[in-house]
């Protein structure tokens, strides 16, 4: 079977952003490859020798890969957005106020919708774009 993975780039805070996701979403760095870390001159990428080449986060059953990206090939991203279903309103406060501190955007801020309890869609500091939810009383079989 397959299974997808994401894939983030950012604009040189690739290890800033991915650390700070890790710490607040509980994942694990597993692997960080910079720029000086490869094996001659032709290998490495445009820019200093602190960008990030690859690196992989384990999320829960998830693996979460990131890179810098040089100015020329970065793109921001659009027509997605991470989602992330939190166990409890506890920890949708908890991860809302770490991950939208900065935030570039909040076009949706936490309210109840008629599927959750708590739902907001954000993009960070680092231009990632969010969706976060806590489903609670409202999840599926809820009243029945």
């Amino acid at each position: 079977m397959m299974t997808p993975q994401l894939y983030l780039f950012f604009q040189g805070d690739c290890l800033e952003a991915m650390t700070h996701y890790a710490e607040t979403l509980g994942g694990t760095i597993e692997g960080v490859f910079l720029n000086k870390d490869a094996g001659s001159p032709e290998e490495r990428m445009p820019g200093g020798d602190d960008l990030v080449m690859n690196l992989a986060m384990r999320l829960g059953d998830t693996l979460m890969m990131a890179s810098d990206n040089s100015e020329e090939m970065y793109e921001r991203p659009q027509g997605f957005r991470i989602q992330i279903e939190l166990p409890s309103a506890t920890d949708f406060d908890r991860v809302f106020a770490a991950l939208s501190d900065g935030a570039r955007d909040i076009p949706m801020p936490p309210g109840e919708t008629f599927w959750a309890e708590r739902f907001a869609m954000f993009t960070d500091r680092f231009g990632t774009p969010w969706m976060l939810n806590f489903t609670g009383s409202k999840g599926a079989g809820a009243g029945q």
